[in-house]
C-alpha cells in the first residue's frame, strides 16, 4: 500500500535537493580561479593550473607559494600578460600550439622556466632550434628549359616560405600568360620547367607558344622575383654569376634578410 508523502516530508526533500544544488554551485564557483598576469585577467579552472605538480602555478593554488593579490582579490603575477595565453593553452591542451609566424620563442622559454614548466620549456627550445637550423639552410627555386637545364634562372634564399611564395607567384603569372596552354610548363617541388623555353636571336630566353607568340622573358621573371623580395624585406645579397655584367643578365639571384 502506497504511503502518501506528507507536506513536511516534501518540504524536507526540496530543501535537501536545493541544498545539494547549492553545494554543487559553490564547488563549481570555487573551482574557478582568476589570475591577474601583468594586468591581463585570465579565468580558468583549478584543475588546469594544478595539472603539473611542483610547478609555480600549482604551488600558488595549493598554498605552497605566497602570491600577492590585486585590488579585486585576484592572484597577481608580475609576468608577461600577453605571453601567458600560451602558458595557459599548454596547460589546457598538453602540447605546444603556437600561431603561425610566432617569433617570441626566447621570451616564451623564459616564461616557461619562471612557471617551472620544464616540459613546455623543452618544447619551446626544441622549436626554436629547428627554426634556427631552417633559417641557415639555403633553399632554391629553378626555372628552366625542359630541353636544356643549364639555361634558366635559379633563385636562392634562406627562407623556405619565401621560395614557396615566389614559386606560387611565377606559376600564377605563367598560367595567366599561357592561358589555354597549361601543358607548356610543369611544376615540381623546386623546379618550374617550361616546354618551349627558347633562346632568341639577341640572346634573350623566352617562353614561346605553339603559334610562335612570345609570352614572357627570363628578365620578366627576374623582376617579379626581385620586386617580391624587396617588398618582403629581403635584400639581394649577390648575383651568383657576375660575369654577365648586370643583375638582369645573371643566371642566379641570392636573397637574404
Amino acid at each position: 500500500m502506497e504511503r502518501k508523502i506528507s507536506r513536511r516530508e516534501k518540504e524536507c526533500e526540496e530543501k535537501h535537493s536545493n541544498s545539494e544544488g547549492s553545494e554543487q554551485d559553490k564547488d563549481y564557483k570555487t573551482s574557478l580561479i582568476t589570475l591577474n598576469v601583468g594586468g591581463y585577467l585570465y579565468i580558468t579552472q583549478k584543475q588546469t593550473l594544478t595539472k603539473y605538480p611542483d610547478s609555480f602555478l600549482e604551488g600558488i593554488i595549493n598554498g605552497k607559494i605566497m602570491c600577492p593579490f590585486d585590488a579585486d582579490g585576484h592572484y597577481f603575477i608580475d609576468r608577461d600578460g600577453l605571453l601567458f595565453r600560451h602558458i595557459l593553452n599548454f596547460l589546457r591542451n598538453g602540447e605546444l600550439l603556437l600561431p603561425e609566424g610566432f617569433r617570441e620563442n626566447q621570451l616564451l622559454a623564459q616564461e616557461a622556466e619562471f612557471f617551472q614548466l620544464k616540459v613546455l620549456s623543452d618544447a619551446v627550445k626544441s622549436r626554436w632550434e629547428k627554426e634556427q637550423l631552417a633559417s641557415r639552410e639555403t633553399t632554391f627555386l629553378e626555372i628552366t628549359d625542359s630541353h636544356d637545364r643549364s639555361q634558366g634562372l635559379r633563385i636562392f634564399c634562406n627562407a623556405p616560405e619565401f621560395i614557396a611564395k615566389i614559386k606560387s607567384r611565377i606559376v600564377l603569372v605563367s598560367k595567366s600568360r599561357l592561358d589555354g596552354f597549361p601543358e607548356e610548363f610543369s611544376v615540381s617541388s623546386n623546379i618550374i620547367q617550361f616546354k618551349y623555353f627558347i633562346k632568341s636571336e639577341n640572346g634573350t630566353r623566352l617562353v614561346l607558344k605553339e603559334d610562335n607568340t612570345f609570352v614572357c622573358t627570363l628578365e620578366t621573371l627576374k623582376f617579379e622575383a626581385i620586386m617580391m623580395a624587396l617588398k618582403c624585406g629581403f635584400r639581394l645579397l649577390t648575383s651568383l654569376d657576375c660575369s654577365k655584367g648586370s643583375i638582369v643578365h645573371s643566371d642566379a639571384l641570392h636573397f637574404i634578410k
